[in-house]
């Protein structure tokens, strides 16, 4: 795997995390770290987004 492809992965599991949390518990990870819709916690949720986006492309691509 590129680097970039494992710094995506890495993020979208990050936001299932979060998901999870959410889910199970109503508790969200990122804006008690960064505080509730922070700068910071938005360009979390960004990155996230962006790197699930990304992620995508591994459903067309193979392992050759």
């Amino acid at each position: 795997m590129k680097i970039f492809d494992k710094i995506a992965l890495a993020l979208v599991i990050i936001g299932a995390i979060n998901w999870l949390l959410i889910g199970l518990f109503s508790f969200n990870l990122v804006d008690t770290i960064f505080g509730v819709m922070s700068v910071i916690s938005r360009i979390v949720y960004i990155l996230v987004g962006i790197s699930g986006l990304w992620c995508i492309k591994a459903l067309f691509t193979t392992n050759d």
